[in-house]
């Protein structure tokens, strides 16, 4: 692809909601405020990291809050901008490129609103090449770059921009304001130059998305296997399939916290942050972030969200290797399973060494 429009959208949304590991918020909304967007200012170029300058501005726009609000609390669709323009007051200088912090669902389609409304190309990339809970789960931390100044905008006019000593001090302090702002606010923040993208971002990720997309689409068409089509273009395994026959979820601090069990040759329990973070198989843990852990419902191939699990659906789960950055010391202290409170180290995936 060399550009996004409108027609590319429902594919890109579908993969990045699989890459999304179940966060990331709902694509379809995310998909609505891309396709606005598209529809008013035209479509939005799409460059490689290698075509963008060195000295290059390249901000990251998206979302944070808890994904279950997003499904009552539509965004106004002015957020997104807000917030840019809050970040360029702070720093003085005009973006010059948009990029995804995640890959995932409405944090896949918010930077494409973004770039389309400010009239700039969008990076193919993103930060984590999945989705993460946390502001500072990003690939930049484990390079030095910060993450404040951080504008955040909501969808009643208020913005405000966070200055913290930390990459984790802005995650805990923007949460709190997120929460006071209605669980759900846009924000721009982690610049980084051009030279700063080889190291900072994983590669070709809408590509991925868009490409992923396509082939559970084309495969349904086939009468085909959708799950088997995503897992050869991921290069993934399944983990289980069968049945939710429980879901427990609860909106607290800002995030969907909660678990479901999966029935079928055996039991499947799933607990996530936003995201899913760990996968137990009849008691013994077979994927733990950063790893990702992939929902799909079966029949469809379409992703399935943690605010979206429920009782009776059948589903499949994919376990992907992560970006290898993420299995370095620094990168699973920043978000192995033991950052998220569970008892074990990180498990690598079968047939996938660290």
């Amino acid at each position: 692809m060399r550009e996004i429009t409108v027609d590319v959208l429902d594919d890109m949304a579908r993969g990045a909601g699989i890459l999304g590991t179940g966060g990331g918020g709902d694509p379809y909304i995310g998909k609505l405020l891309a396709r606005e967007a598209i529809r008013r200012h035209g479509p939005v170029p799409l460059l490689s990291i290698d075509e963008v300058p060195d000295d290059a501005t390249v901000v990251p726009v998206s979302g944070m809050g808890a994904p279950t609000v997003l499904l009552e609390k539509l965004p106004a669709g002015t957020e997104e901008l807000a917030a840019l323009r809050a970040l360029e007051a702070v720093i003085g200088r005009r973006a010059t490129h948009i990029v995804p912090i995640e890959v995932g669902g409405v944090n896949s389609m918010i930077p494409i609103a973004a770039a389309a409304q400010a009239g700039l190309p969008l990076v193919d990339g993103d930060a984590m090449g999945r989705a993460f809970p946390e502001a500072q789960m990003v690939l930049p931390t484990l390079i030095g770059v910060r993450n404040t100044p951080m504008a955040l905008a909501d969808d009643k006019g208020n913005t405000l921009v966070v200055d913290a000593v930390s990459n984790h001090w802005a995650e805990r302090i923007a949460r709190a304001a997120c929460t006071q702002m209605g669980c759900q606010v846009s924000c721009a923040d982690t610049v980084m130059r051009g030279s700063q993208l080889r190291d900072g971002l994983v590669p070709a990720t809408l590509t991925l998305a868009f490409s992923l997309g396509r082939a559970v689409r084309q495969a349904r068409a086939a009468h085909t296997s959708p799950v088997l089509a995503a897992l050869e273009v991921l290069g993934g395994v399944e983990l289980f399939s069968g049945k939710v026959v429980d879901a427990e979820r609860r909106t607290t601090g800002g995030f969907a916290r909660g678990s479901a069990r999966l029935s079928g040759d055996g039991e499947l329990e799933l607990s996530f942050q936003n995201e899913h973070l760990l996968a137990r198989r009849d008691g013994a843990i077979v994927a733990t972030t950063p790893d990702l852990i992939c929902v799909l419902d079966t029949d469809s191939g379409e992703p399935v969200t943690t605010e979206g699990m429920r009782y009776g659906l059948r589903v499949t789960v994919l376990g992907v290797p992560c970006d290898p950055r993420w299995r370095s010391p620094g990168g699973l202290e920043l978000a192995g399973p033991r950052y998220f409170g569970y008892d074990c180290d990180y498990h690598p995936l079968a047939g996938h060494r660290v």
